[in-house]
C-alpha cells in the first residue's frame, strides 16, 4: 500500500488513488463514486448537506479494517453511518462515507435472553423481536426503533420514552467489538484480545488511566459530571465513564457509547437485556397549566410508572383534529398541559394495583380531563398515537421549502415548568408560532419541534440567534443538557464548551486526540472549533412535487423498500428528484445529465410502487405515487396499445393463455435450457426490453369457471367470486405439489363451506386496473375499476353479498377505488370471516413458509394471515427482512433484478425440511418460487388441503 505524508491535500488525485486502493479488497460495485449516487447515499435525517467523495458499502469486518487503514494511509477523513436517522448531522460526510450491507444483521441470544449479541446492522425493533420469546428487550427504545440500527443506537446513546438513564446503552452495555483509527481490533469480552490490546495500544491504555486520575482529582469537574448525568445527556463524550470506572477497558467501552463515530467503529455490541412486561396500561391526564403538570411529574416519579410523556397546549392543539382523538382535546386552551402515563407489570393483579396507586398519588391535583388507565390495546394505541403524531403534525403543515427541526434538551426536573415557559417565550420572540413542546418528563427531557427555512440569510440568522438563546437558557441558566438523547452532531458542537466549561471541553479534546490523533474520524462532530458550523452546509429543501414536498428525509421508509439494496430507497428517490427539480427551476439543462440518466433507471424503473413506504412515513408520503406520476410521461407512447388491451380484455387474457401454452410446448420440445437461452438471449439483444424467462413460468389455466359453476351447490350463503386476470390465465408451475388452478381450488373450498358462488357478468372482460395503474395510466386504470365496480354491484345485489378476490393486490386496489358500499375481501380475510366456522381443520404436520404480500400488509392483514397459516400447519415461518417481493405486477419479468434483490434473504431462511410456501398473489408466487427453491402457491391451497365440511 502506498503512503502519502499526513499533510497531503485531499485532491481529486488523492481520491482516485484511494479508490484504487479500496478496489484491491472491495468489490467495485460497492465503491460508489458516481455523483448522483453519492448525493443519494450521503443524505441523512438532519438538515445538513455534505456530499461524500466516495461511499463504501462494506460487508465484513476485514473490509472495515482495510478501509480504515486505507483512509489513514492517505490521510482522508471518513465517517461511519448506520441507518442515517440521526437528526444532528453526525452521519454526513464530504470525504469517505462508510456504510454497511445487510450482511451485518447477525445476532445471538445468550443466557436465556439475559444478554443479546448484536451486529451494528441489526434494526432495533428486530432485536426486540428476537428477544420477545424470552420476555426480554434491549434497554434503549428510541422513537425510530423500527428503522434505526444498533450501530447508531450505541454510537448516539439513543434512549427513548421508557428507558430513561437507567436502561440506555451506557447502562446496559456488556461488551463490544471495536476497531480504532489505526485498524486495531478489540473484543472487550475476550481476555486474550484485551491482553493483546494492552501490548499493541499502550498509548490508549496509559492515556485513559491518566485521564481518569486527572478527572477524579478535579473535584469540581467530577461533581459537574455527576450532576450532568443525573439528567439525560448526550452532549459531548461520556465523561461519566471517567468517574464511574477505573479499569481503562471499561472506560474505553463506555466512552464509545455516544461517541458518534468519532473514536472508532462499533463492530458488535452485547447488551444486558431488560424485562418486557406482559401488561401495559396507559392513561392521559390533562392539567390546567404546565406548572400543575410539572408538579405532578415530581409526584409520579416516586410511583411505579414506566413512562410519563409531557405535552404542552400547543402540542395538543396540533393533533386535536386527527381521527380517533378524544373529543375534549379540541376544547382545551393553549395553557393546558397533558401527561401520558404508562405503567408495566408482569401480572394482572400487579398492574391493577399499580394503576390505583398512581392515581391515588395524584389525589391532591386537579385533573381537568382524562382518559382513565386502560389495558385495551386499541385505546392504548390511540393514546400513544397522540404523542407520536405530534412530530408529523408539524411536518404536515410546514411551508414548502422549509424543514422540520426537532431539538432535544433536558432540564433538572425541578425546573421543568420554568424551562417550558422560557422556551415558549423564545418561540414567541423568534416567531416560531407553530412550535410545540413534548417529551420524557421523568428525566426533564423535552423535545421542541418547529419549522425552519434556510433559503435566505435572514432565516439563517434567525435560527442561529434562536439557538444561541436556547443554549444560554438550557446550559447556563438551568445547567441542563443541550442534547439529551439525539447526540451532539454538527448542530450542537459549537455549544459543547458552553455547557461543559473550559476544563470539561479540554478533557473531551484530549479524548479525541488520544483515540484519533490524525483527526480523521467524523471531523466536525462533537469537537468543532468553528462557532458557525451549525449554520453552515445546510440542506436545501426545494419544492419538487406536492406528493413528496413534506418529506424530511428521515429514512423511516427504507427498511421496507424492496429496491433499497438494488438502487434507491424512497428517501433517496426524493433526494434525487428534488435535485432534478432544483436544476430545472434554475434553468440548468438536465436532459442529458448523469443525474437524469441515473434517476430514469434507479428512480423510476426499479421502484415497485407498492406504497409500503407510506406506512412507515411519519407524514404518510407514498413515493410510489410520485413514481407512477412520472411513469405517465414515460409510457405515454404506449397508451394506444394499453387502451386496446383494456377495451378487448378477454382477447388480451386469451392471448396470454396462448403464450403460456406455447411456452409449455416449447419447453417440452427443446427443454428448459433451450427456451431460456432463446428468450433471455432475445432479452439481452433488446437491451432488456423484452421479458425475462424463468423455469417457474406457469402453465396456462385450462379450468373453466363458467362450466364449474354448473356443479356447485345452491345455498342461502352466497359469495361473489372474482378470479383475477392472473388466476384466470395462469395455472401452476410444473413442480407445484397441487396442479389444480387457483380458480379450481377456490371453488372447491367455497363448496366445502356450503356457499353458493356468483360470478359477475362478462368476467373475462373484467380487471381492477392494476396493470395500468402501475404504469401511470390513470385514466385507463380508473375506467377498468369503474367497470368492475358496476359488475360487482349488480352481482352482489347492491352489496348484499361479500366479494372474494383471489389475489390481494386486486382486492386492495378495488377497496381503494370503489365508491359503492361493497365488502371486498382477499383470501385471508374471506376465509377467516366467512369460511372457518363452516370447516373442520386438521393441520398438516409440516414446516411451511409464508409470504405476506405488501398489499396484505397495507390492509393490516399480516397477523390475520399468520393466524390462518398457523391454524393449518404445525410450523409457519415468515422470513425476515422481506416486506415486499418486488414482483410488482410485471416487473418480475421486465425488471427481474428488482425481485431478486427484494427476496435476496429468502432462500437461506428456508429450512431443509420445508418443501413449500404460501402467499396470496399469483404473480408474486412465481418470483418467490424461483428464488426460494420451493414452490409457492396461494394460501387457499393450504386451507383446502387441510379442511373438510362440518
Amino acid at each position: 500500500m502506498s503512503t502519502l505524508n499526513s499533510d497531503t491535500p485531499n485532491t481529486d488525485q488523492t481520491y482516485q488513488q484511494l479508490e484504487s486502493l479500496f478496489a484491491v479488497e472491495i468489490e467495485p460495485s460497492r465503491i460508489i463514486t458516481q455523483q448522483a449516487k453519492r448525493l443519494a447515499y450521503g443524505t441523512d435525517a438532519s438538515f445538513y448537506r455534505l456530499v461524500p467523495r466516495i461511499v463504501l458499502r462494506l460487508k465484513s469486518l476485514n473490509e472495515v479494517i482495510y478501509a480504515i487503514q486505507c483512509c489513514r494511509e492517505m490521510n482522508v477523513h471518513f465517517t461511519f453511518r448506520a441507518a442515517g436517522t440521526s437528526l444532528s448531522g453526525q452521519a454526513v460526510s464530504d470525504s469517505v462515507l462508510i456504510t454497511l450491507t445487510d450482511d451485518w444483521r447477525g445476532h445471538k441470544i445468550l443466557d436465556d435472553g439475559e444478554k443479546i449479541v448484536l451486529q451494528p446492522g441489526v434494526i432495533g425493533a428486530d432485536a426486540n423481536k428476537y428477544l420477545a420469546p424470552f420476555k426480554r428487550k434491549i434497554g434503549p427504545d428510541p422513537a425510530s426503533i423500527n428503522t434505526c440500527k444498533i450501530g447508531g443506537i450505541a454510537a448516539n446513546n439513543a434512549s427513548g420514552m421508557c428507558c430513561g438513564t437507567a436502561q440506555n446503552s451506557y447502562r446496559t452495555v456488556d461488551s463490544m467489538k471495536l476497531v480504532f483509527s489505526d485498524g486495531t481490533f478489540l473484543n472487550t469480552s475476550s481476555r486474550d484480545s484485551i491482553a493483546a490490546f494492552h501490548t499493541t495500544r499502550p498509548d490508549i491504555i496509559d492515556g485513559l488511566t491518566e485521564l481518569v486520575n486527572e478527572t477524579k482529582a478535579n473535584t469540581a469537574l467530577s461533581e459537574r459530571i455527576r450532576h450532568k448525568y443525573r439528567l439525560k445527556n448526550t452532549t459531548g463524550y461520556a465523561l461519566n465513564a471517567l468517574v464511574d470506572f477505573d479499569d481503562p477497558i471499561a472506560v474505553l467501552e463506555h466512552l464509545m457509547i455516544g461517541s458518534e463515530g468519532t473514536l472508532g467503529f462499533i463492530a458488535e455490541v452485547t447488551y444486558n437485556t431488560v424485562i418486557e412486561h406482559n401488561f401495559k396500561a396507559s392513561s392521559l391526564l390533562v392539567f390546567a397549566d404546565i406548572e400543575e403538570a410539572s408538579r405532578a411529574v415530581t409526584t409520579l416519579s416516586s410511583t411505579p410508572v414506566a413512562a410519563v410523556e409531557l405535552m404542552d397546549g400547543r402540542a395538543l392543539r396540533s393533533v386535536a383534529d386527527k381521527p380517533g382523538m378524544p373529543e375534549f382535546i379540541q376544547q382545551l386552551d393553549l395553557e393546558a398541559a397533558a401527561l401520558l402515563v404508562e405503567t408495566h407489570a408482569s401480572e394482572q393483579t400487579e398492574i391493577n394495583a399499580q394503576c390505583l396507586s398512581i392515581m391515588e398519588s395524584l389525589s391532591d391535583y386537579t385533573i381537568i380531563e382524562s382518559v382513565p388507565f386502560t389495558l385495551d390495546p386499541k385505546t392504548v394505541a390511540t393514546l400513544w398515537g397522540i404523542r407520536k403524531g405530534m412530530f408529523p403534525a408539524v411536518g404536515a403543515v410546514r411551508e414548502v421549502g422549509t424543514t422540520v427541526i426537532i431539538e432535544d434538551v433536558a432540564f433538572p426536573v425541578e425546573n421543568l415548568a420554568n424551562g417550558v415557559r422560557d422556551l415558549q417565550a423564545l418561540f414567541d420572540k423568534y416567531h416560531y408560532n407553530e412550535a410545540i413542546i413534548f417529551g420524557h418528563a421523568l428525566e426533564g427531557n423535552l423535545h421542541f419541534v418547529f419549522t425552519q427555512g434556510f433559503d435566505s440569510q435572514v432565516e439563517i440568522n434567525r435560527y442561529g440567534n434562536f439557538m444561541d438563546d436556547v443554549a444560554d437558557l438550557v446550559a447556563v441558566k438551568y445547567q441542563g443538557s443541550l442534547k439529551a438523547e439525539h447526540g451532539t452532531g454538527r448542530n450542537m458542537a459549537p455549544y459543547v464548551e458552553l455547557e461543559w466549561g473550559q476544563d470539561g471541553y479540554q478533557l473531551m479534546q484530549k479524548i479525541k486526540a488520544l483515540f484519533d490523533p490524525q483527526g480523521l474520524l467524523n471531523p466536525g462532530v462533537i469537537i468543532n472549533d468553528n462557532p458557525h458550523s451549525h449554520i453552515e452546509n445546510l440542506k436545501p429543501m426545494p419544492a419538487a412535487d406536492s406528493i413528496v414536498d413534506r418529506c424530511i428525509e428521515c429514512g423511516f421508509c427504507e427498511p421496507v423498500c424492496p429496491s433499497r439494496t438494488l438502487t434507491l430507497s424512497p428517501r433517496q428517490r426524493i433526494v434525487l428528484y428534488r435535485e432534478l427539480q432544483r436544476r430545472r427551476v434554475a434553468g440548468e439543462d438536465t436532459s442529458a445529465s448523469e443525474l437524469e440518466k441515473v434517476f430514469e433507471y434507479q428512480g423510476i424503473d426499479t421502484c415497485a410502487a407498492t406504497g409500503l413506504c407510506a406506512e412507515r412515513c411519519p407524514v404518510g408520503i407514498n413515493t410510489g405515487d410520485l413514481v407512477k406520476q412520472l411513469r405517465t410521461a414515460k409510457y405515454q407512447k404506449f397508451t394506444p396499445i394499453a387502451k386496446w388491451t383494456a377495451d378487448h380484455f378477454s382477447t388480451t387474457t386469451a392471448l396470454t393463455r396462448a403464450s403460456l401454452k406455447a411456452n409449455r410446448i416449447a419447453t417440452k420440445v427443446i427443454g428448459e435450457s433451450g427456451v431460456s437461452g432463446i428468450t433471455n438471449g432475445i432479452r439481452k439483444l433488446s437491451n432488456n426490453k423484452t421479458p425475462a424467462w424463468l423455469p417457474e413460468m406457469p402453465k396456462a389455466n385450462k379450468h373453466s369457471v363458467e362450466k364449474a359453476m354448473e356443479l356447485l351447490v345452491r345455498s342461502d350463503k352466497k359469495v361473489v367470486y372474482v378470479p383475477s386476470c392472473a388466476s384466470r390465465t395462469m395455472g401452476q408451475q410444473s413442480d407445484a405439489p397441487d396442479q389444480r388452478s387457483l380458480t379450481e381450488v377456490t371453488l372447491s373450498l367455497i363448496k366445502k363451506a356450503g356457499f353458493e358462488v356468483i360470478i359477475p357478468d362478462k368476467i373475462n372482460d373484467q380487471c381492477c386496473g392494476m396493470p395500468y395503474d402501475s404504469k401511470g395510466m390513470n385514466g385507463i386504470a380508473h375506467d377498468k375499476a369503474i367497470q368492475l365496480e358496476a359488475a360487482l354491484w349488480k352481482a352482489s345485489y347492491e352489496g348484499e353479498y361479500p366479494i372474494l378476490m383471489d389475489t390481494s393486490p386486486c382486492a386492495k386496489r378495488s377497496i381503494e377505488q370503489f365508491t359503492k358500499p361493497l365488502e371486498v375481501l382477499e383470501p385471508t380475510g374471506f376465509v377467516s370471516k366467512y369460511l372457518m366456522d363452516s370447516l373442520a381443520i386438521t393441520p398438516t404436520q409440516e414446516t411451511i413458509m409464508l409470504h405476506v404480500t405488501c398489499s396484505s400488509r397495507r390492509m393490516g392483514l399480516e397477523s390475520d394471515m399468520l393466524a390462518l397459516a398457523k391454524a393449518c400447519a404445525s410450523d409457519v415461518i415468515v422470513p425476515e427482512h422481506i416486506s415486499c417481493c418486488g414482483w410488482a405486477g410485471d416487473k418480475g419479468f421486465t425488471t427481474p433484478e428488482l425481485n431478486e434483490a427484494a427476496v435476496h434473504p429468502l432462500k437461506e431462511q428456508v429450512p431443509a425440511e420445508c418443501k413449500r410456501g404460501f402467499s396470496n398473489s399469483r404473480t408474486c408466487e412465481i418470483g418467490l418460487s424461483h428464488h426460494s427453491g420451493i414452490p409457492y402457491q396461494s394460501i387457499l391451497y393450504l386451507v383446502d388441503e387441510v379442511s373438510s365440511p362440518i
